[in-house]
């Protein structure tokens, strides 16, 4: 999330903390979009600027991310739309501990009764929906409201999530986060078979004024980011869909699909380039932080 964006103002009720409405977004954050098939069984239902991903099957779906909380019901209608019910979602996965990414999971596990899975470093901030005041970009978050903590469960790095016949594994990818975990899967089209990667923020960010390397409440940010960059680059990846979906290169390949149909999705590069892109950040991060006195 970046933190010069205030993008959602929050109220205290009764202890918890509700989003009553949305301020200043990074672009087209919320904007429409039509849900559209990636890859086989695998779906786009976020926004024009969040990534959700909807996996299917006979037993049950599973959903990836949940955008900002305003975005719940889009990505509940997107759901409706391709024909598949919001209630067969089983499980939903988080990217990281924002709102801009889990700030709409509440909503969508009250729609749907799922369960939610995350790296035991976000626990905390799903269940009480307050920010992690280690967070690099902790002056820039709002709280968001809380997941129910009867269904809200760690994975272990490495972890395969079974339902029917899908299997997804989780792949710890902190750094712009603690919490911070990537996807795996496969998904077959037309009897070929590819390797599909949800992949987390790989941005070096902090809050204005605030360190993201050498950052006290969280000082092994550019360790875990830099170790993080290469997993994702490691990763089988034909498909590649990131949490901010600009980022991965995927409208892009969007673009070319109408031509070339599903096939259009298919970059076995884009993960090495998605990683590519995140070092040339990291830099830049990294010059900045060498200007920013490191907050007692």
């Amino acid at each position: 999330m970046k933190p010069h964006f205030r993008h959602l103002l929050a109220a205290a009720v009764l202890g918890a903390f509700v989003f009553t409405g949305a301020a200043a977004q990074g672009p087209n954050w919320n904007g429409p979009q039509e849900p559209f098939a990636i890859y086989g069984n695998t779906y786009y239902v976020g926004t024009a600027g969040l990534s959700s991903v909807l996996i299917t099957s006979p037993g049950g779906h599973i959903l990836i991310d949940g955008a900002i909380p305003t975005a719940a019901a889009q990505i509940a209608a997107h759901v409706r739309q391709l024909g598949f019910r919001v209630e067969d979602i089983r499980y939903i996965l988080t990217s990281h501990e924002h709102a801009d990414h889990a700030g709409g999971i509440a909503e969508l596990q009250k729609l749907s009764g799922a369960v939610v899975l995350a790296s035991p470093a976000a626990l905390e901030v799903l269940r009480s929906g307050l920010p992690d005041k280690g967070d690099p970009q902790y002056k820039g978050l709002d709280p968001m409201t809380p997941v129910a903590a009867g269904k809200l469960r760690a994975v272990r790095d490495g972890e395969v999530l079974t339902l029917g016949p899908l299997a997804v594994t989780a792949r710890y990818t902190p750094g712009h986060t603690r919490g911070g975990t990537s996807w795996t899967w496969r998904a077959t089209e037309g009897g070929k078979t590819v390797d599909v990667v949800y992949a987390d923020s790989l941005n070096a960010v902090a809050a204005d004024g605030a360190r993201f390397d050498g950052n006290p409440g969280y000082p092994s940010a550019r360790a875990d980011i830099e170790r993080s960059m290469a997993t994702v680059a490691a990763l089988k990846c034909d498909v590649l869909v990131s949490a901010h979906p600009e980022f991965s290169g995927l409208w892009e390949r969007k673009a070319r699909q109408p031509k070339l149909g599903n096939a259009a999705f298919i970059d076995g590069q884009a993960c090495k380039a998605y990683v590519a892109k995140a070092r040339e950040r990291l830099v830049k991060r990294l010059e900045t932080d060498s200007k920013t006195p490191v907050d007692k």
